[in-house]
């Protein structure tokens, strides 16, 4: 049968636009429908805008080969695009004797993971390079770095565009039903609500993937997997910003830790933590600063007295509470559902904004092929 259009995306942040991307650069005539009134308002907008190496996922996982093969991805992208971005290296850090023999482990899956760029350091080799740095140990990862997110979406809205794509702002998804002889009818919510007609439909909604899906005729309810929200909040420095390099701890259960960054304007920042909300709060709380300051100063002892500021928080959209270990990435695809033509993403977290065009090019692939 004729279909309207050849694909639709739901969520317009930077995977579900990396998505579109890759169904539109195969000749497919795609939609995005975002129920916001810009793209990139969610998940996208509220993270430390990190382009991660892949050093610390299992072996095999989504997160660890999509990681890898995103960076790659994303760095061309970037350059191409001549998009603010910068390949400034990450340390991660043991503080304490006992923690570097952690600080191994996550250099050998680092190599499994084939990150490159990995160098191991002692600590005065490590403060040679960031001298204001206290550390036993590091690890170097030359390849990771930091961008401009939204500079990154907008160029993947101007690629869609130019495909002959096209992004419907203020489109929430109400619903979808398969058609019997394939494919689905859509249904939008919004001042302008409508049906269309796709052969392939892929949920990529972030926090909305759930009730996205759950919105899906015959959908099975236990293949929806609970959502949990993790918030993470970020504190700014008030004074000039004492590393050029990202500076990670070790992680902490479900998330990398509260980790230093520079952004692409000289600006020191201080986040994400974790905690378990009950949905979208971005609330700073000020008592918060004195937690971060002992994190801080764990590796960076020169960290002067109420110098931190509260900044911005994100939700991050995970599959496991709290003490639970963390889940894989979800993409779902017919062999889970029973629908063809249909993929939805669920969890997808960090990494997630490095490994978007990878991600993008795997959903486009699987449900073309």
């Amino acid at each position: 049968m004729a279909f309207e259009t050849d694909a639709i995306i739901v969520g317009g942040g930077a995977v579900g636009l990396a998505t579109a991307r890759a169904f539109a650069r195969r000749g497919h005539e795609t939609v995005v429908l975002e129920a916001q009134k810009a793209i990139g308002q969610g998940i996208s907008s509220r993270n430390s805008e990190v382009i991660h190496g892949g050093l610390y996922y299992p072996t095999g996982s989504l997160k660890a080969r999509l990681c890898v093969a995103g960076r790659l991805m994303l760095y061309a992208f970037l350059e191409h695009h001549h998009l603010p971005h910068e390949k400034c290296g990450k340390l991660v850090v043991a503080t304490q004797p006992h923690e570097i023999e952690r600080l191994d482990a996550i250099l050998d899956q680092a190599n499994t993971n084939q990150v490159g760029g990995m160098r191991r350091l002692s600590g005065a080799e490590a403060r040679a390079l960031e001298p204001e740095l206290h550390a036993e140990a590091a690890l170097l990862s030359e390849e990771s770095g930091v961008m401009d997110a939204h500079a990154y979406m907008d160029a993947l809205a101007g690629e869609i565009a130019g495909h002959g794509g096209a992004i419907a702002l203020n489109t929430p998804f109400a619903s979808a039903e398969a058609l019997p002889g394939g494919g689905f009818v859509v249904r939008t919510g919004g001042e302008h609500a409508t049906e269309v007609t796709t052969r392939y439909l892929v949920i990529a909604a972030g926090l909305g993937a759930q009730a996205a899906a759950s919105g899906v005729v015959g959908y099975p309810a236990d293949q929806i997997p609970a959502l949990h929200y993790g918030k993470g909040v970020y504190f700014t420095l008030s004074g000039k910003a004492p590393f050029s390099r990202l500076v990670y701890p070790l992680p902490i259960p479900g998330a990398l830790g509260t980790h230093y960054r520079r952004d692409l304007g000289g600006q020191a920042r201080f986040g994400p933590d974790l905690s378990f909300v009950d949905g979208e709060d971005y609330t700073v709380d000020p008592s918060r600063a004195a937690a971060f300051e002992a994190t801080a100063r764990g590796f960076w002892p020169g960290l002067p007295d109420g110098a931190l500021m509260p900044d911005y928080a994100g939700i991050r959209p995970k599959l496991h509470g709290p003490g639970q270990p963390q889940p894989d990435f979800r993409m779902d695809g017919p062999d889970v559902h029973g629908q063809a033509g249909l993929m939805t993403l669920f969890g997808i977290e960090s990494p997630g904004l490095t490994a978007s065009l990878a991600i993008g090019e795997t959903v486009a692939e699987r449900l073309t092929a």
